[in-house]
């Protein structure tokens, strides 16, 4: 069994790991403000690129790397990833006159940030499925739910701070946040919970067919997801001409009603199976990116409706492919949780970097955008029903001799 203290570190790894991960989107208006950083949509959403590509690149590595060094290693790399991404956007702010030594910085701080989520989060989800062998799916919604309140508290940081006048406030109380668990966590045998967990590892890393349908499901997920954690804000400025604290409010009912779904259908899985919430989930994704396509121009109250039901729709989804996919893929856990996080994070640079190009280049407004993901959103829908098997069917195990 594994020590309190070691689940408590991990669960609030997860939790300083939201806020972080949201810091720079929850920040947006900062940083294309002419009294601040004064980026344009474009640069804005290429600030995000190499975040997305350090995310994609260490989470396939880590998982390889984990076999060698243990998955505490690459855990406590990716803390010291996170701890310099705060680092230099702090720095960033004394740079805010200098238009490409600040943006240079930036762009340095999203790529620590990617190497940190990529490392850290397969890492956390290995720890919470070995902790709880037995109850993987809502030990992992467990983790994502406190992760997902971490994305909620970014935004309500920000505007705290934004109102004091010292945003940089958040990535300070952030990193001296990880320095503490950087410790508490170099303190633990973490590793020993991994050791005593039921799932079994593989020297080979080979993904089954089947994983890909995981993959795909995972890539077109944060498509959906950073189309709302990333633009939210300037969508609710831009589109619907709200306030800049009406931006940070919609981001955090996002991120607010995330936490809260993942913690709402873990409570009711008796009542509401896991299969039939994977299934049902990306249904409201589309309809709440529907209604952002369709709101007027003084929609501000219905934007803020729209992103909290986004935000139900996108609450267990994450967490239950990583889960289905590694109970189903058992001889290789722990390559599924980085893969998955490494697809997801692809759609998250897509999204991410896509939507400026396509409002400065193309002439897209965000509304079209957001009506154009809720396509992905029904993709997503009709996949859910190929990768969730018949309830009658049990789970087998997928071994890599299948492939």
């Amino acid at each position: 069994m594994a020590q309190r203290s070691e689940i408590a570190t991990v669960y609030g790894a997860g939790l300083i790991q939201g806020i972080a991960l949201v810091t720079f989107p929850a920040a947006s208006t900062i940083f294309t403000s002419p009294a601040g950083y004064g980026l344009s949509s474009t640069e804005y959403g290429a600030m995000f690129e190499p975040e997305a590509i350090l995310a994609i690149i260490a989470s396939l590595a880590g998982a390889g790397m984990a076999g060698r060094l243990g998955n505490k290693v690459i855990y406590l790399l990716g803390l010291v990833a996170n701890f310099g991404a705060m680092a230099l956007l702090l720095a960033s702010r004394f740079f805010i006159s200098e238009h490409q030594a600040a943006y240079g910085m930036l762009l340095a701080a999203t790529t620590c940030l990617g190497l940190g989520f990529g490392l850290t989060v397969p890492a956390l989800n290995t720890f919470a499925a070995a902790f709880f062998p037995q109850k993987v799916d809502e030990a992992i919604l467990a983790l994502n739910a406190l992760l997902g309140l971490g994305t909620a508290l970014a935004p309500v940081f920000i505007a705290v701070f934004l109102a004091l006048g010292i945003w940089w406030a958040l990535p300070l109380v952030v990193g001296v946040v990880l320095l503490v668990l950087l410790f508490l966590s170099f303190t633990q045998a973490l590793d020993e919970g991994e050791r005593r967990s039921t799932v079994k590892k593989s020297a080979a890393n080979k993904f089954p067919a089947r994983f890909w349908l995981f993959a795909m499901f995972a890539l077109l997920y944060g498509i959906c997801e950073t189309m709302n954690g990333n633009w939210a804000s300037l969508f609710m400025l831009k589109s619907l001409g709200a306030s800049a604290l009406l931006g940070s409010v919609a981001l955090a009912l996002f991120w607010a009603a995330v936490t809260a779904g993942r913690i709402l259908f873990a409570a009711i899985e008796k009542w509401f199976p896991e299969p039939a919430v994977f299934r049902t989930l990306p249904f409201v994704v589309a309809g709440a990116l529907v209604l952002c396509a369709w709101l007027p121009k003084n929609g501000a109250a219905a934007g803020l409706f729209a992103f909290a039901v986004a935000g139900l729709g996108c609450s267990a989804l994450l967490p239950l492919t990583i889960s289905f996919g590694q109970k189903e893929m058992t001889s290789i856990a722990g390559s599924v949780a980085g893969g998955l996080i490494a697809f997801y994070q692809i759609g998250y640079g897509i999204a991410a970097f896509g939507a400026g190009p396509l409002q400065m280049r193309a002439g897209f407004n965000l509304n079209a955008i957001f009506g154009g993901t809720a396509v992905v959103a029904v993709v997503m829908a009709i996949l859910s029903f190929v990768i969730v098997r018949p309830e009658k069917q049990p789970a087998m195990e997928i071994s890599n001799a299948n492939t």
